[in-house]
């Protein structure tokens, strides 16, 4: 029997604005089955998103939803968290609404570890606005903003994450659609701030200037560049040249913020 997404989706706003070939529809089904598994009540998840593609999936998701301004949906979903603890709190953004403008966000919340999940959908350009090279478009790639090669070194997010003090970081790919889903279900189930990188496709904006000639093309690339990390141990740093690692890269236990907070000032909850 098919699984019923429709218990999720406001089916009124559809059909989505995403481009053919785009691979946010696939993230949107992980994203879905993995909140399904853990079977959590819908009107106690808050979903906050700032501008671009991947930031129109609120809208299309039947729970407490955000659209905000650009780079700010971590800055929303903080003051959601801050002001109802008991809140599963998400906040989603594109690899320029989190690495870039939304930057200081980003890393200023992995080292509060605020109790909320962040999904970077990094299909490494910004498409919406007119396919600009963002901070994870690799060096030497096209985009409209570099038309002779990106000559700027690019972030790694999980990285980033990591040295910012993120206490779960995960990275999967829309190829990798059960794992995708595995991974968004471990970060949404971590105390404190988790984040999994997601990489996507972005035919139109990224892949027509990168010599991706079909969006097939696209993911059959994130097929063959992904390594699941059990077996990116094994393998030396030769080997990885040109791979990247899937899984859960980066797991800690430390104080999460909130709970920090009011044992500072002397609050505690239901005070």
């Amino acid at each position: 029997m098919a699984y019923d997404y429709s218990r999720y989706l406001r089916n009124e706003k559809l059909p989505h604005i995403w481009c053919p070939g785009c691979t946010y529809g696939i993230v949107l089904k992980s994203f879905i089955r993995a909140i399904d598994g853990l079977g959590w009540d819908k009107n106690d998840i808050v979903v906050a998103s700032g501008i671009g593609c991947c930031s129109r999936l609120p809208g299309y998701v039947d729970f407490n939803t955000l659209h905000t301004t650009h780079g700010r949906s971590i800055a929303f979903a903080t003051g959601v968290k801050i002001a109802n603890p008991d809140l599963k709190v998400i906040a989603l953004g594109g690899d320029g609404d989190m690495t870039a403008i939304g930057g200081n966000h980003f890393i200023h919340a992995c080292r509060r570890n605020i109790d909320i999940t962040v999904l970077v959908f990094n299909n490494n350009i910004y498409g919406m606005t007119g396919a600009q090279y963002s901070p994870t478009t690799p060096k030497g790639a096209w985009a409209t903003t570099a038309p002779y090669g990106m000559p700027e070194n690019n972030f790694d997010v999980v990285n980033l994450a990591i040295g910012a003090g993120a206490t779960f970081v995960a990275r999967t790919t829309a190829y990798h659609t059960t794992h995708c889903e595995k991974m968004i279900k471990e970060a949404l189930q971590h105390k404190g701030l988790s984040v999994v990188e997601i990489i996507n496709a972005c035919p139109t904006g990224f892949g027509r200037k990168n010599k991706f000639k079909t969006p097939t093309s696209m993911l059959l690339w994130m097929k063959d560049k992904a390594v699941q990390k059990a077996k990116a141990d094994r393998m030396s740093s030769e080997e990885l040249a040109d791979k990247f690692v899937i899984g859960v890269l980066h797991k800690e236990e430390k104080p999460e913020f909130i709970e920090s907070y009011d044992s500072t000032v002397g609050l505690k909850k239901g005070e």
